[in-house]
């Protein structure tokens, strides 16, 4: 009899391991496919909004609040005593801020300017960094001003900001709108950095493949295991089986 229970007691063993082996390779199955269509539709995101770049309008300073990724032209003079830098730049190895310098248009009204990356090296002070004083015409890309920037500490460190904050020109009139123009061609342009922070659709298509690639593994190793577990399964049911003959 006590024979018996204990083959009972690994019968219910092998059955707990069956289950437990389907839900957690189902539930990587799920995960990975699920991520994977996420994937799939970010690229087709991605692609929408690179359009939608490509297809912004060119506007001369413009009165209503331009779309994001519009060609701006402006005319007008920089304030150059009112320049901050974005700091903690690294291009081509070389560590350096972007240059943020307002710019005044012909009918009065105030924007903000990216005009480009200026090297610093390790220094800490502040940049030396050349404006043109007079008239000055110039095109760039337009971005919208955002608050998900990630700041540890505080954003100002003397005319070093960690991430761009109009409020740090409040003593001025406000901006024409609530972004900025980074500058491509025209006076005051520095060495171009800037660029979308957009991931290419073909690597989210490419994360794709991995998730299902990993759903499609989890789905192998399912099957195969699940198949071995459930043969140990039918021969303990078996050996129970001959068990309890053999009592009687």
């Amino acid at each position: 009899m006590k024979q018996h229970v204990i083959s009972s007691s690994k019968c219910r063993h092998h059955v707990k391991r069956l289950h437990v082996w389907w839900g957690f390779w189902g539930l990587v199955l799920i995960v990975g496919g699920g991520l994977g269509i996420w994937q799939w539709d970010r690229a087709d995101e991605k692609r929408a909004y690179l359009a939608r770049l490509d297809a912004a309008p060119v506007l001369e300073a413009p009165l209503m609040k331009p779309p994001e990724g519009a060609r701006i032209v402006l005319k007008g003079k920089y304030l150059a005593e009112e320049t901050y830098f974005l700091d903690n730049r690294v291009v081509e190895g070389r560590v350096g801020v972007a240059v943020l310098t307002p710019l005044r248009g012909e009918d009065g009204r105030l924007w903000l300017i990216q005009r480009g990356f200026f090297p610093t090296g390790p220094s800490r002070a502040e940049p030396k960094v050349d404006t043109p004083t007079g008239t000055v015409r110039i095109s760039g890309q337009w971005q919208p001003a955002h608050d998900d920037a990630l700041v540890f500490g505080s954003n100002q460190e003397g005319r070093r900001l960690q991430s761009i904050d109009l409020a740090t020109w409040s003593s001025l009139p406000a901006f024409a709108h609530d972004g900025w123009v980074h500058l491509e061609e025209g006076g005051g342009g520095l060495i171009p950095w800037w660029q979308p922070n957009v991931l290419p659709p073909d690597r989210h298509l490419g994360y794709a493949l991995q998730w299902w690639g990993l759903a499609l593994a989890a789905l192998v190793v399912m099957l195969l295991g699940g198949r071995h577990l459930r043969r140990d399964e039918i021969r303990g049911s078996s050996s129970i089986a001959k068990e309890g003959e053999s009592d009687r």
